[in-house]
């Protein structure tokens, strides 16, 4: 990330560098919590600034000496902006779902991450240090995230310069053997890391057009995490499949042990068999081709959760009126077809119609809908495409009319 430098031998010139700090926190005042939250340690073994995985920023005094405050005061909100961004979590998970061990694949997230920061990290009173690595630098595009850049970088050419580079384990995951480790003093807990993160999101959603886009979109995202909502729509439906009464049915095919007691009397076992679903799609004309795209995936996923049991699972596309009921061949093949206005009680009136009934019913919609006034015979679980502006009015000759939230009686997940 910053320029390469000795380790020096002198003491660290603590002054400068929290003078550094201190025009850190002036010139970008929404990561002056983040910033002070930082416990600095003095290290030789660091080549300029880095940072571990529980908040604590090593510096060497070398590096200090060398540098001029505004571009100590860059270092300063680089290294910390690897912890904002949960760079050492994702790191971990990209290198489980990548198989990437060694430092040389960590050096790789590393340039990888530093990327992600250094496109609008410097300027407007923050200096970039000489060797700071760049996407541009590399040939990459501007504006991406870390597990893109990472897929494309390559150590080699100008990536297999920087093998001096090293923000520490807060910037990839892996543990130096430097590093105090989390018995160490002076570490963040994981509910104070994530206090500092919130403070942090309010002070940039607090002043908006005062921090660059890249750290907007973080904030929204640090005060709405997004959801794995495909896995959760997935345990939502196997929940719902696996309840009581969902796929039982009496069967005479093996008695019921309590017949020894009856002398005479067969009487049948509660068998389990395979649940049927029954999937509704809002095609109305507020649902996107986009949305409508992703809701044919969710289809194949709802058919995975239930065992790959595409015989077992209807499809009805529905908008003010009830189309025909489609059983799942191919996902893809299913006609989606609607555009009119939305009233989803006849979906749920028609799926259970359906001969045999379903166990579960599954409602794909952007929520724009009256809801049946009475909870149906099975259960349901709704996957809503999320609204930016879940308020405003969706009928334009009833200026005051919000659509009603989903009623409680169904297990709701946000899709996207």
């Amino acid at each position: 990330m910053e320029a390469r430098t000795g380790t020096g031998t002198g003491a660290l010139d603590r002054d400068k560098l929290f003078a550094a700090r201190l025009h850190a926190a002036r010139v970008r005042p929404y990561l002056a919590t983040a910033l002070f939250a930082l416990h600095t340690v003095e290290s030789r073994r660091v080549p300029t600034m880095a940072v571990d995985r529980h908040w604590r920023c090593y510096v060497s005094p070398g590096f200090v000496d060398r540098t001029p405050v505004e571009m100590l005061a860059g270092v300063w909100v680089h290294e910390v902006s690897h912890l904002l961004r949960d760079h050492h979590g994702r790191g971990d998970r990209l290198a489980r779902e990548l198989g990437l061990t060694g430092p040389a694949e960590r050096l790789r997230m590393n340039i990888a991450a530093d990327c992600e920061i250094n496109d609008d990290v410097y300027g407007h009173g923050l200096l970039p240090p000489a060797g700071a690595v760049r996407p541009d630098s590399l040939q990459l595009p501007e504006g991406q995230l870390m597990e893109e850049y990472v897929r494309r970088i390559r150590l080699e050419g100008n990536a297999a310069a920087l093998a001096w580079l090293d923000c520490g384990s807060g910037a990839d995951g892996l543990e130096r053997d430097w590093d105090l480790g989390p018995d160490g003093a002076h570490g963040l807990s994981r509910q104070e890391q994530d206090a500092v993160r919130f403070r942090v999101a309010q002070g940039i959603t607090g002043r908006p057009g005062s921090a660059p886009e890249s750290w907007q979109r973080w904030a929204e995202e640090a005060f709405h995490p997004p959801q794995p909502w495909r896995e959760l729509l997935g345990a939502a439906v196997r929940s719902a499949a696996s309840g009581s009464g969902a796929g039982e049915d009496y069967s005479y095919g093996r008695p019921s042990r309590r017949s020894a007691g009856l002398p005479g009397v067969v009487l049948p076992s509660l068998r389990r068999r395979p649940p049927r679903v029954s999937v509704i799609i809002d095609t109305s004309g507020s649902v996107s081709d986009a949305e409508l795209g992703s809701a044919l995936l969710e289809v194949a996923a709802i058919t995975r959760a239930v065992g790959g049991r595409r015989d077992l699972v209807t499809v009805l596309p529905c908008d003010a009126a009830a189309r025909l009921v489609h059983p799942l061949c191919r996902a893809e093949g299913i006609p989606l077809v609607g555009g009119g206005g939305t009233d989803l009680r006849t979906g749920f009136a028609r799926a259970l119609r359906i001969e045999p009934r379903p166990d579960v019913i599954v409602v794909l919609t952007d929520g724009q809908t009256r809801w049946p006034a009475v909870r149906p015979s099975c259960r349901t679980v709704v996957g809503l495409f999320p609204r930016e502006h879940s308020r405003r009015s969706w009928r334009e000759e009833d200026p005051d009319y919000v659509p009603d939230a989903p009623p409680a009686w169904a297990r709701v997940v946000t899709i996207g």
